[in-house]
């Protein structure tokens, strides 16, 4: 190794890998200066983290998750430039952390917190409401429905939608969030994009088959069949009102 990937090596050092003491307690070998960049990287995951996982960071609270952030980057170190695209392992992380086991809602919560800030960031679909025609004049096993940029579903046996609203938008409140939890109450939650904001809400057993079959690429006809029975004609005015559905196309049109 020549000397200047020695002293690349050195950096990446200084800013993702951790040395222990003897008495379990972490420091970094290394200059001075390197302890600054290292100083930096980590005030920069705790605002990227926090970005990313709002509800994660005041379930937990400021300083567990400066710590948990830190750690995390030391883990899990980003691999991109672009560091919105950070930050995905922090489900599975969560729930391998012993001190968190009393709270192991946390994974599930960071999934949702996931999937939102992906919505965010993705790419507008246009609507194209004259395509609704196609449902009278196609065959449901020859069409499928067009779903909002972002769109996910996370099933959960915790009720992970009511908690990051109750958090976000402060409804549910907290209350019946609690209630919920010693309850273990199970939520389905479905993210969507609708115009320019991600959005999150409950969603029933058989609407989160319905929309993970359409995205899987499933035929229309398929996919309410696998739904158990959801009655599409109530289903679909909301769904088209909120921007989940944009549009139909016939089946070898879809992407």
């Amino acid at each position: 190794m020549n000397a200047l990937a020695r002293q690349q090596q050195a950096l990446l050092d200084a800013l993702f890998v951790e040395r222990v003491k003897p008495n379990g307690d972490t420091f970094l070998t290394g200059a001075r200066g390197l302890m600054a960049y290292r100083a930096n990287a980590h005030a920069l995951a705790e605002r990227s983290l926090l970005a990313t996982y709002p509800v994660i960071a005041q379930l937990l609270g400021d300083e567990s998750f400066k710590l948990l952030a830190r750690d995390f980057w030391h883990h899990h170190p980003p691999t991109r430039g672009d560091l919105t695209q950070w930050g995905e392992e922090l489900a599975s992380f969560l729930q391998v952390k012993p001190q968190l086991a009393e709270e192991p809602y946390l994974g599930d919560v960071a999934r949702v917190e996931w999937a939102l800030h992906r919505a965010a960031n993705d790419t507008d679909r246009a609507r194209d409401p004259a395509s609704f025609a196609l449902l009278s004049t196609v065959e449901p096993d020859a069409l499928t429905l067009v779903l909002s940029s972002g769109t996910a579903v996370i099933n959960s046996v915790y009720p992970v939608a009511s908690i990051i609203n109750a958090h976000l938008k402060h409804d549910p409140a907290l209350v019946e969030v609690g209630r919920k939890l010693r309850a273990q109450v199970p939520e389905n939650a479905l993210v969507w994009r609708q115009g320019f904001r991600p959005e999150l809400a409950e969603c029933s057993a058989a609407e989160a088959v319905l929309v993970q079959a359409l995205l899987s690429g499933a035929p229309l006809l398929a996919a309410l069949e696998q739904s158990g029975g959801l009655d599409f004609n109530q289903w679909l005015p909301p769904a088209v009102q909120t921007g989940l559905v944009l549009g139909a196309r016939p089946l070898a049109a879809a992407a």
